[in-house]
Parts: structure tokens; sequence; C-alpha cells
């Protein structure tokens, strides 16, 4: 089968299609899935670099979320069988024809959804939902104030922190990404400047935000500080623009803020302990209202980007470079 391969950390430009052996007939609880399409993600670029928190054993295909279908299944499952349309989550393994994996983090797709459509839905609307719901324990009519919100994960939690009832207030870079937060259900859609506190606090009586879903970091994270209300809720997603920041202690002390780390790989099994199997009675769950709620166009994910899997760099590019707004993928079959 074809597949993109990474023989050595590097730049992404090394990382070629190859001929490699089929993918490997399913263990007791393994599915086989032929794919349609991979998701790329920041992470991508990490992995292939050897700077991600896991490092896969070279070589290694890259690609971390996949839609296709099931083509075998081990004797173990019962869930799901060949034929059915699928979106799944693995370690690696994503950009090739075929990938054998764990049932665990494999999600069924509902007919009436298109495959594009379900891409999004396990890293990006999953990292939002199991972050704003799980983590930080939102409620219905709190403000909710998501930095980088014309990325895939920043308009997921723009969408279900509205769907869940809360008032977002969302931050993007450009004017293109404001109006796509305001689409997707923002009330107020601002810059990611010095500005971002004074009109938080405006739209909001001089209260602030409740909580803040921050996958930017930077001075973004440090603005949003200062937007946040006493004893509001911090979450800690990432670092799309490439610093990690400091965090103010003495305003987090103040105000009663608390800062929460959140990593979502820790439910996939990208963690060495791989806890995936722990995890997955509750992700199922999630994933199912999810999937069932982009069926039902309550939420409308969407990948705005397809690059031929051969143009790995270039998508990676128009990602990193923030032109793209939404989810980019790549054309595996």
């Amino acid at each position: 089968m074809r597949a993109l391969v990474c023989e050595r950390h590097g730049p992404v430009a090394d990382v070629a299609l190859r001929e490699i052996a089929d993918a490997p007939a399913p263990g007791p609880h393994e599915v086989t899935i032929e794919i349609d399409y991979a998701s790329v993600s920041h992470a991508t670029r990490l992995l292939i670099e050897g700077s991600y928190q896991s490092r896969p054993p070279l070589p290694f295909v890259p690609g971390t979320e996949a839609v296709g279908r099931i083509i075998a299944r081990g004797a173990g499952v019962t869930r799901l069988a060949p034929g059915d349309a699928v979106v799944a989550v693995a370690r690696w393994g994503c950009y090739a024809q075929r990938l054998t994996l764990p049932e665990y983090t494999v999600y069924s797709v509902p007919d009436q959804l298109p495959a594009l459509a379900a891409l999004p839905v396990p890293i990006s609307y999953g990292t939002a939902y199991t972050a704003l719901l799980w983590r930080a324990g939102m409620q219905p009519g709190e403000t909710v104030l998501v930095l980088g919100a014309g990325s895939g994960v920043g308009l997921a939690a723009v969408e279900i922190a509205r769907q869940a009832g809360a008032v977002v207030i969302a931050c993007a870079s450009t004017a293109e990404k404001r109006q796509a937060a305001l689409a997707a259900g923002a009330a107020l859609a601002l810059a990611a400047d010095a500005d971002l506190a004074a009109h938080v606090k405006a739209a909001t009586g001089g209260r602030g935000a409740d909580i803040v879903f921050d996958p930017v970091g930077g001075a973004a994270f440090e603005h949003s500080v200062r937007a946040a209300a006493a004893n509001a809720r911090m979450l800690s997603i990432g670092f799309a623009s490439g610093r990690v920041p400091a965090a103010p202690l003495n305003l987090l002390l103040v105000k009663n803020i608390a800062l929460h780390g959140f990593f979502f790989g820790r439910y996939l099994g990208w963690t060495p302990a791989d806890e995936r199997i722990v995890h997955a009675p509750a992700l199922q769950r999630a994933m199912g209202t999810l999937l069932d709620w982009a069926r039902d166009e309550r939420i409308r994910p969407a990948v705005t980007a397809v690059y031929p899997a051969a143009e790995l760099a270039a998508a990676l590019d128009a990602l990193e470079s923030r032109r793209v707004i939404g989810k980019v993928a790549l054309k595996i079959n």
C-alpha cells in the first residue's frame, strides 16, 4: 500500500510517499480501516520533527485522525463491522491507505453525515467538548472567551459552548476569522490585542469571562488573564502561537482564577501509559453525542482545505501561516 513515511526526524519536506507492507490483519480487539481522508494538525509537524510528547519508532507513518470504512475486524469486536463508515484517532499511521488499530478510539459515523464533516469531530470537537464540559464544568449562561477562534479547535469551542447554552466571546487574528466565529454562534468577536480585556469587560458589564479557552498561548493568554472574571477557569489547551506564556500568578491569585492544563491526548492513548482503554466508555458516549449533533446540524464541523497526500508540507504551511479557517485534510484514497 502507499503511505507517507517519515524515515528520520527532520523537515516535513523529507516525508514522502512510499510503497510499504500492507496493514496487518487485526488482532482480537482491532479493526482495519481503508482511509479516505486524514487530518493535518500542528502536532503533525512536531511528530515528524521529533519534538512531540511521544516519539514513534522510526520509520513511521504520521497522521492521527482519519475517516474511512472498516474492511476487517478482530474476533472480539462487536460494536463495528466491515462496511461501517468510521472516524478514528490513532497514535500515528493515518497517512496510509489502510490502518489497523485498536477499536477503542474508532467511532461509527451516522449515515447522513458526509466523511469530511465527520473528520474534525474526534480531535477538534472532542477537545473542545471535554475541556469545556469535563474539565471546566461549563454551565448554561456563563460567558466563555475563546482564543484562536478561527482554528479548527477554536471554532469547535465556539459551537459547543453556544450549543451548551453559554454566551461566547470569540477572539481571532483576522476580520475573516472573526466573521466565521460569529457565524458559528459567537455573540461578539474581538481582535487578539492589548485592548481585549477592556472590550470583554465592557461586553460583560465589567465582570469578565467565566471561562477562557486558550489553544494559542503567547501574548493572547496574557491579555486573557486580565479579561477573566473573579473565580474564572482558564483552560490552557496548546501553544499555536509558538510561545509558551508566562502565567501572571499574581493576577491568578488576587482574582481566584483556576488555571487548568488540558491534554486531550491522555484520553486517546497519546501518553506512554496508553490509557485509551480506560477512557473509552466515556469517550464513546461523548463522540456519540457530537456525531449526532453534527448529523442534526446542531454543530457544523467542516474541512475547509483538502490537499493531495503528496502535498503534506504545503498543507502544514497553510495551516501554520493561519491562512486557513477551520480544518485541513489530506486525501489518502
